[in-house]
């Protein structure tokens, strides 16, 4: 089973999309499962993974209701307050639900680079496990090291890392990005997407042989088992249409074996989120 294991859905509004900035016009509109089937369709994708948009106990109940509709939404990744004092009632809602199988919260976003490792934080990411969920790292290549800190903490806890910690692509800079990854993919407990990229690079006159150097350091480092294809829909939209986006990777990818290909395209996610059709 094919999968896209990173994508969004949301009703746009200003106000609760503020990210959605200058030059960004294109995804200043709602975005429906309606929307993304004719492209999984005609890239023979059998579902995808909701992953949060902004960080509101709201939309995640937002998700979860598309999914009840919509078979093709295999999992969401949601969002909840780790540091509130009542995560664990959140997660408990959350987790009753089978479509529910992660949390993602915009640390890209957060100030302190060692935002992952502060003590309310983690005490709230430690009762995950418990419910059977997993983590999303939302990252800049600045807050790895606390990421492979916090990974070598709790060892119990499955993580993947979205959009590679958003290398910098456009540039071309490898270092000090390749090091950190390399570090956080000797922790076994951590899987990577093969997502968000496309945005990296530059947005007009990008060239499937950007994204190589970063996609073959994400091979070497963390294995097909443990990679998965994500798009980033509608994000990636910004700087290619959905197959070219699903087309850096599946062309990356094709001088693997058959078998390896499939642990990309769908075996892996399905494995580490749990998905079922």
């Amino acid at each position: 089973m094919r999968v896209d294991a990173h994508q969004h859905f949301w009703r746009y509004d200003p106000a609760e999309y503020d990210w959605i900035g200058e030059g960004m016009e294109r995804l200043a509109r709602d975005y429906l499962p309606a929307d993304l089937a004719p492209l999984l369709t005609a890239e023979g994708i059998a579902g995808s993974v909701a992953v949060q948009a902004r960080q509101a106990i709201e939309e995640t109940r937002w998700l979860l209701g598309l999914a009840a509709k919509h078979p093709a939404i295999l999992g969401v990744v949601g969002w909840v307050d780790l540091r509130s004092s009542e995560v664990g009632e959140q997660l408990r809602e959350f987790a009753a639900n089978p479509r529910f199988v992660g949390v993602r919260h915009v640390v890209q976003d957060e100030p302190d680079e060692r935002f992952l490792l502060g003590e309310a934080f983690v005490g709230g990411l430690r009762q995950l496990h418990g419910f059977g969920l997993t983590y999303d790292l939302l990252l800049y290549p600045p807050q790895l090291p606390a990421a492979v800190e916090l990974a070598g903490m709790t060892p119990e806890q499955p993580f993947v890392l979205d959009h590679l910690a958003k290398p910098l692509i456009k540039p071309g800079t490898l270092d000090p990005w390749q090091a950190d990854l390399r570090a956080l993919a000797r922790h076994p407990n951590v899987s990577c997407k093969l997502s968000g990229l496309v945005t990296e690079a530059a947005w007009q006159g990008w060239k499937r042989a950007d994204f190589a150097p970063y996609l073959e350091v994400a091979l070497e480092a963390f294995g097909p088992k443990r990679l998965m294809l994500g798009s980033d829909w509608p994000v990636c939209l910004l700087a290619a249409e959905y197959p070219d986006t699903v087309g850096i990777v599946t062309d990356f990818i094709a001088r693997l074996s058959d078998s390896e290909q499939a642990l990309i395209l769908g075996g892996t996610a399905s494995r580490f989120y749990g998905l079922t059709r």
